[in-house]
């Protein structure tokens, strides 16, 4: 029962982390409304490239459907898997301008709480802002998706939210250190990985030196096995060893490896007195 009731204690303290978050959110819903309007027209403007192969290559041979879904599919990735990243790393940003991160470092949670807490509303946030970008996209440009098996890809998106849960706490660890230029540096990160992964474009037009890179990239079987499900779909078992066992490694690999640079980075930062308000 102790047992219980401790495991209970610990699923309140991250949720608390979700409620100060989701509040956050409200207060500035203003800003949210900008960036959705932002996303929608930035997955749309990719899908009408699409539309227009056609008329730009001039050849009537192109499968435009196909060509625009597997556009959409890398934007609206691309949107998902980046809000992880740069929100958890934004949470914690907020909390060096305020003046907040050390009340939070001292409190009675563990860091895997306090982690685990910022990242899952960053996943869940993310989850509904998609699916209300992909509702949008799918009206205005007609998407065929009959042919998507809807099992896959959401098996395939859990699995790859699990390792931009320990991606994003791995590159926490910068605005931590730097408070002024930390969050900038993870946009880098951020560009240079989805770039190697095969956002708009398939893996084999990159340079081999950078097709090397992409192995390891958890965004490379993301885009492959949502892109498989949704245009062809390709059901789990076809997708398992091409990639729902490489995003499953990525996971156990990541996330422990996330937490504990996390802590790391914490630990060096009170030491040596780089958690004050003005940096």
């Amino acid at each position: 029962m102790k047992k219980k009731s401790n495991l209970w204690f610990e699923i309140k303290k991250g949720y608390a982390f979700i409620y100060r978050q989701l509040r956050m959110y409200v207060r500035f819903y203003m800003w949210e409304l900008v960036w959705l309007v932002y996303t929608i027209a930035l997955a749309l403007s990719v899908g009408f490239i699409g539309a227009g192969m056609q008329k730009l290559s001039g050849s009537a041979n192109i499968n435009v459907s196909e060509v625009t879904l597997f556009l959409v599919t890398g934007s609206l990735l691309w949107g998902y898997l980046s809000m992880i990243v740069l929100e958890t790393n934004f949470l914690v940003t907020i909390e060096r301008w305020e003046g907040t991160i050390e009340y939070t470092f001292m409190a009675p949670v563990s860091r895997v709480v306090h982690i685990l807490g910022m990242t899952l509303f960053s996943v869940l946030y993310g989850l509904i802002r998609t699916a209300l970008v992909l509702v949008v996209v799918a009206l205005v440009l007609k998407l065929d998706l009959s042919n998507a098996n809807v099992g896959s890809a959401l098996l395939v998106l859990m699995l790859a939210s699990l390792s931009f849960v320990g991606f994003g706490a791995l590159t926490a660890i910068f605005p931590i250190i730097a408070p002024e230029k930390g969050f900038q540096v993870v946009h880098i990160f951020d560009a240079v990985l989805l770039m190697v992964s095969g956002i708009f474009y398939p893996i084999s037009v990159l340079p081999g030196w950078l097709q090397v890179f992409s192995k390891f990239s958890p965004a490379t079987y993301t885009l492959q096995g949502m892109r498989e499900a949704i245009i062809h779909g390709t059901g789990v078992a076809e997708l398992f060893v091409p990639v729902l066992l490489p995003l499953i490694v990525c996971g156990v690999v990541l996330i422990p490896v996330g937490i504990w640079g996390f802590t790391k980075a914490e630990e060096y930062a009170m030491r040596t007195g780089k958690l004050k308000r003005d940096g």
